[in-house]
């Protein structure tokens, strides 16, 4: 499966952004999804993920209550809603995909298998 993910930009602090991950070649219906983020000198970090049974949810800290990922099977996409952005959520997200959906290793990049390209958001102070 190809994942393309796309809705980054530079924006202020304080807006709104939605990213969205289409794939194609596949269905996602069978796999957990999840975006990660890199920011220039650091290392890729896990910011949300979704199962594929069960649709639960889990988010990095630093995003819980700001960001919302969700998705629509249908469309064969996955979004992710991003509020109250500030300068330190500047990075590269990337969407990946894994067969896994168990409740341990859903935020190590490494149980994932289908990568994107990567989009870029710039959040301005």
């Amino acid at each position: 499966v190809q994942l393309q993910a796309s809705g980054g930009g530079l924006v202020q602090a304080g807006d709104s952004l939605r990213l969205s991950c289409a794939a194609s070649g596949g269905t996602l219906d069978g796999f957990t999804m999840a975006w990660f983020r890199q920011a220039p000198g650091k290392l890729r970090e896990f910011v949300a993920s979704i199962r594929s049974i069960g649709g639960r949810t889990d988010y990095a800290a630093s995003v819980e209550g700001r960001f919302t990922i969700s998705r629509d099977n249908a469309k064969n996409t996955v979004y992710l809603q991003m509020s109250s952005l500030g300068p330190e959520d500047t990075a590269v997200y990337y969407c990946a995909a894994s067969t896994y959906n168990g409740n341990f290793f859903f935020a190590d990049d490494t149980t994932y298998l289908y990568w994107g390209q990567g989009t870029q958001v710039t959040v301005s102070s």
